[in-house]
């Protein structure tokens, strides 16, 4: 911590930072417990040219670790928190980065919810997410097609703060770092507070059904099909089942 700035560090750049059990241990960590008295502002930021490429999925299932609570620390923090998006963020790094308070892009950047494309579907806290920052018309075209979008469609949609050249990232976010850090204390907790009470009306919506059709679609031979297409660089062959 410096100044009043904590950073968080993604670290795993030979695997396009893609978030394993450890990593994600590591996450829950550093958004656990209470910022100190000194923090302002708290930011994400990660190695090598991939943001973060999602869930590791050469990672056997059975050892996944819960992701959901993992963002759910990230987005309820006490303090703003800003991602700094060096290049593609897809899947669960798309959602790392759009469950903090403020999205610094590089123009090189893309986000993107690929889970169509393997087979998978998101769960209700993480769909919610979406819905909340980019409404749903964005949220039908990250969710439904799949596809990267580059950050300049992303800024359109009013779903990242700014977005600069790659040589001029840095000191984009850093200029917005430092005027966040200028502000009172506990006037930035106040808020953050308010801001994620309030956007927590949909949480009481009875989705166990939904819930169900998306355990449904995770378990499928669709689903295992999709990932090992995924990792072998080919289409998939849907079949349904």
């Amino acid at each position: 911590e410096a100044d009043g700035v904590r950073t968080v560090l993604l670290n795993r750049p030979e695997k396009r930072n893609a978030l394993n059990s450890e990593m994600l241990t590591g996450l829950a960590a550093a958004f656990g417990g209470e910022p100190s008295k000194t923090e302002r502002v708290t930011v994400i930021r990660s190695l090598g040219e991939v943001f973060c490429a999602g869930r590791d999925l050469r990672e056997s299932r059975d050892q996944w670790a819960p992701i959901e609570p993992v963002f759910h620390a990230v987005e309820t923090w006490p303090l703003p928190v800003v991602s700094v998006v060096q290049g593609p963020a897809i899947a669960g790094g798309c959602e790392l980065a759009l469950h903090s308070d403020f999205v610094v892009a590089s123009t090189r950047s893309a986000f993107g919810m690929s889970l169509a494309q393997i087979g998978l579907a998101p769960s209700w806290f993480l769909a919610k997410k979406l819905l909340e920052v980019a409404g749903p018309v964005g949220a039908r075209e990250i969710l439904l097609l799949g596809d990267p979008i580059p950050s300049q469609r992303m800024a359109d949609l009013g779903l990242i703060s700014r977005i600069a050249e790659p040589g001029e990232l840095e000191s984009s976010a850093d200029e917005l770092i430092a005027r966040l850090a200028l502000n009172a204390p506990l006037s930035l907790r106040a808020i953050k507070a308010l801001l994620v009470r309030e956007m927590t009306f949909r949480d009481g919506i009875a989705h166990d059904d939904v819930d169900a059709l998306v355990a449904r679609a995770g378990r499928s031979a669709d689903a295992a099909e999709g990932m090992l297409a995924r990792m072998e660089k080919r289409d998939p062959v849907w079949k349904g089942e």
